[in-house]
């Protein structure tokens, strides 16, 4: 993180019910039974999705420099590198993504992506949840006030009793000294919903099922000191988030199909090879693994925090480190999928919290940097393919600089209201704070052109 960054954990309890839930919650009674009224006309329809495998571009990806290149800009705005053609006619993409310009067929790229949130931690809030962060005014770190991450409402509205996590991120906790991003657990659900995490390189040797950790709920409660407050919320019971996680941890690890995902070395060298010997591609690999074994939701986080945060460096890490072994292990994902009869029941999704600047160098606060991109949300570009999408195409197209939407933006909330319908959840459906408060599951629309192929 740059050192110009400020950190702050944004408004305490008491200052977060002064306010008003209402203002942060940014939507009325009438807005939510407009929502609900919207979603029962669509009817709750059948699930497009068994499964979902978010794969997160942890630091923001530059849209221009990926999917959404414009050779024909300025030199200071269009970058080092050159657009090829996909095997779609028509469109082109960066030339350090041969192998997925070649599986274009599978892909949906949805170029007007935007929101209003430039920090990393809102930011990935904002696109883990589908809403903004309650009680952020910039940099906030996790707390019980956020909203769920999918796997977190997914688990609290259809809870299993099987064994099988409803979620599992890997193989990195998005945090930093004492800065925990939100967007990662189950917030105002409570510790008992928040997906598992996985701490441990797969590419590793040493790498074994019990690098499996406690769920991060528990480092939730510890950073934010509110394990009595969580008993007391929860009928007064003796049992802390620790006792709930360690209770979960022995459910897990006592389903096998699960507890064998984790065994790397059982699966064919050339599979492994496929998806690239390397920390992204076995990331990829295991998620794959876990989804096979009935896990629904997977979120493979490309990186560490902000690895994707090219301030500075930015052609030479995405050219080097960052597209080659993306591009290998999306793409091995799609064929291995499509080869075990999978993708059609698989949602995947490739994003980041947002985009670069247009302008390459010092724009929004970059310091001495001149082959940079800074923080740019106003437009940016989020891959979907598999589970009914509708490959081979573009949705939304940005100005002529890649600055803002030139046609129909979508939001956070519509990717969050895309996911949930897929996998057959009512976008409006019922959740509940930690006073019971109801909410609705997502504010958006689901968009509609990823399946459909048709503009809206």
């Amino acid at each position: 993180m740059t050192s110009n960054h400020r950190h702050e954990r944004g408004l305490v309890r008491r200052e977060f019910l002064q306010v008003g839930f209402s203002a942060f919650a940014g939507l009325s009674l009438a807005g939510l039974n407009t929502l609900r009224a919207s979603a029962a006309s669509r009817g709750q329809g059948q699930a497009r999705a068994k499964s979902l495998i978010l794969v997160f571009l942890t630091g923001g990806p530059s849209h221009l420099d990926t999917f959404d290149m414009k050779p024909d800009s300025p030199e200071g705005i269009r970058g080092e590198f050159k657009p090829i053609a996909t095997n779609t006619p028509g469109i082109v993409i960066s030339e350090h993504l041969p192998m997925l310009a070649q599986r274009m067929d599978k892909l949906a790229i949805i170029r007007t992506m935007s929101h209003d949130q430039t920090n990393h931690l809102n930011a990935t809030h904002r696109l883990l949840t589908g809403h903004p962060q309650p009680g952020a005014f910039f940099d906030k770190i996790a707390s019980r006030d956020d909203y769920p991450c999918y796997a977190s409402a997914l688990d609290y509205l259809q809870p299993r009793s099987d064994g099988v996590p409803s979620g599992v991120m890997l193989p990195t906790y998005l945090m930093e000294g004492p800065l925990t991003w939100p967007g990662q657990h189950a917030g105002f659900l409570g510790p008992k919903h928040d997906p598992w995490q996985i701490k441990g390189d797969p590419n590793s040797r040493e790498f074994r099922e019990d690098t499996l950790s406690l769920p991060v709920g528990f480092s939730v409660e510890r950073l934010d000191g509110r394990r009595s407050l969580m008993a007391e919320i929860e009928g007064g019971a003796t049992r802390t988030s620790l006792d709930i996680q360690r209770d979960l941890a022995f459910s897990l690890l006592q389903s096998g199909k699960v507890a064998r995902a984790f065994d790397l070395k059982s699966e064919d060298p050339k599979v492994r090879d496929r998806y690239g010997r390397h920390t992204f591609g076995q990331s990829i690999l295991l998620g794959r693994r876990l989804v096979q074994a009935g896990v629904p939701i997977v979120q493979v986080n490309l990186g560490r925090v902000q690895r994707w945060d090219t301030h500075s460096g930015n052609f030479r890490a995405l050219k080097n480190d960052l597209l080659p072994p993306t591009d290998q292990g999306v793409s091995a994902l799609l064929d291995d999928l499509s080869a075990l009869g999978m993708l059609d029941e698989t949602l995947v999704v490739v994003t980041g919290e947002f985009g670069r600047t247009p302008r390459i160098g010092k724009t929004t606060g970059n310091i001495n940097a001149k082959d940079g991109r800074d923080h740019w949300a106003a437009t940016f570009s989020t891959v979907i393919a598999g589970a009914g999408t509708r490959g081979g195409q573009t949705i939304g197209q940005s100005d002529k600089i890649g600055a803002y939407p030139a046609s129909r933006p979508y939001s956070p909330a519509d990717l969050s209201a895309t996911l949930y319908e897929s996998l057959g959840i009512n976008p409006a459906s019922e959740i509940r704070d930690r006073l019971g408060r109801p909410l609705v599951l997502s504010s958006g629309r689901p968009i509609d052109p990823v399946f459909s192929g048709r503009t809206v």
